[in-house]
């Protein structure tokens, strides 16, 4: 049997994590070591993202960079991700840098592949030969923050979104499997629930389990909290408003992905809702759950977006008082119904309105955390930051790594235990504090 030593280099979105996570479980059940120092790595996977043009040359980006760790330990290189399973036809000519190339559910198909490379002296491509088995993770984030995926694909059909064509239609994954992972994953101060369309689960297996997923996860005694991410905004029933604001452990937060505003633009996109039923629905949300954060993404410079429209959605974003945004420039992508719309707009008009949202969101942001000073905050640690020569945490309006952060100063503090931190001061998108007590 093959025994290497791997290092993996995972791209793209928390969801691509967590496959990037089974891998690595795959690699341990074999018994063989993972290493964080990749000149040690005998065999590299690079876990690759291809939902925008921008990803896939980060990922081709960072085959080529682990490329030049051949000639040390390096002898193979694993490609796996969406990036082969959507492109496969031309990758696997073109990118001869790599040895096995994988797609999004070959998990079993690993170490055979990498044999058959090793004893042929061949490039091996195992795109579709996977049997669809989902191997218990080694889970990669911080001990007391973990990701739970509860499913795979969209049936959205988003006009200018790859997805549905790379992951295929929306499959929940059993109930009774994800308690069990949940349970699994050891002493968890916050899980994190994720999916393409995190709202949608269990509507293709008969109708929406939601709820009663999050009810039979809250039972469970390893997991403290739990946060929502990915929530579409026309599935945020009033039976999931309920036990969000009902359920201790279910942080005050949403992440709902609008894309847009304008519904000329949402209708063009194939979003469904308008304008007028997203701000009604934020604020029966602020009405109901108090205190609660919203947070979204859009898209600027959609094809025959208007001038008037950007004014649109600036003021939209002064109407919403969203507590975190994120904007993307539309990027342009083959096999997309939006590739074929005119009145695509100029590169240099997208990343002028990208950056005229952040400068509305940056005011938005830092007036809200300003209101935050003289008081106290519960923060969860999430470590040190040396440059900073301080701890860095979060309160329960930001999410790890996509929203900003708490750097506060303590006599002591450990990852993973939550402190009461007095705000001394705010910037734009972080607060800085002082502790007071351990929680």
């Amino acid at each position: 049997m093959l025994k290497k030593t791997f290092g993996m280099i995972s791209l793209g979105c928390d969801k691509n994590r967590v496959d990037g996570e089974r891998l690595l479980g795959e690699i341990v059940r074999h018994g063989c070591p993972v290493t964080d120092d990749l000149t040690k790595a005998q065999v590299l996977i690079v876990n690759t993202c291809a939902f925008l043009n921008s990803a896939r040359e980060e990922s081709i980006g960072a085959i080529l960079e682990g490329n030049s760790y051949r000639g040390g330990a390096l002898e193979k290189i694993v490609v796996t991700g969406c990036l082969p399973e959507k492109f496969i036809g031309e990758l696997f000519p073109a990118l001869s840098e790599a040895d096995v190339f994988l797609g999004v559910k070959d998990y079993s198909e690993l170490f055979p592949a990498l044999e058959r490379s090793y004893r042929e002296g061949e490039r091996i491509n195992a795109v579709g030969t996977g049997n669809g088995t989902r191997p218990e993770r080694f889970v990669s984030t911080m001990p007391h923050l973990k990701y739970l995926k509860i499913a795979d694909g969209c049936f959205n059909h988003c006009t200018y979104c790859l997805i549905p064509k790379i992951r295929g239609k929306y499959v929940s994954y059993p109930m009774e499997e994800l308690l069990a992972e949940a349970a699994s994953l050891g002493e968890t101060d916050e899980l994190v629930l994720v999916a393409q369309d995190t709202t949608r689960y269990g509507e293709d297996t008969g109708g929406n389990r939601l709820v009663e997923l999050l009810k039979k996860i809250s039972e469970l005694d390893n997991i403290r909290h739990i946060r929502m991410l990915y929530c579409y905004p026309e599935a945020i029933t009033d039976g999931l408003i309920r036990e969000i604001g009902e359920n201790p452990k279910i942080i005050k937060y949403l992440d709902i992905p609008l894309q847009h505003c304008e519904n000329r633009i949402l209708k063009l996109m194939g979003r469904r809702g308008s304008r007028e039923e997203y701000l009604a629905l934020f604020k029966k949300l602020r009405e109901e759950i108090g205190g609660i954060a919203l947070r979204t993404t859009f898209i600027t410079g959609f094809p025959t977006e208007t001038e008037e429209e950007h004014a649109a959605l600036l003021g939209f974003l002064e109407e919403a008082q969203f507590e975190n945004c994120g904007f993307f420039a539309y990027s342009r992508e083959e096999d997309t119904p939006a590739y074929r719309l005119k009145g695509q707009v100029p590169y240099q008009t997208k990343q002028r309105r990208k950056r005229e949202l952040y400068q509305e969101q940056a005011q938005i942001s830092a007036a809200k955390l300003q209101t935050y000073v003289g008081k106290e905050l519960e923060v969860i640690c999430d470590g040190v930051d040396f440059e900073k020569s301080c701890f860095v945490g979060r309160a329960y309006f930001q999410a790890y790594e996509i929203d900003g952060c708490v750097y506060f100063t303590a006599e002591k503090a450990e990852e993973g235990r939550r402190y009461s931190v007095r705000i001394t001061s705010a910037d734009t998108y972080d607060l800085y504090g002082t502790c007071e007590a351990e929680l």
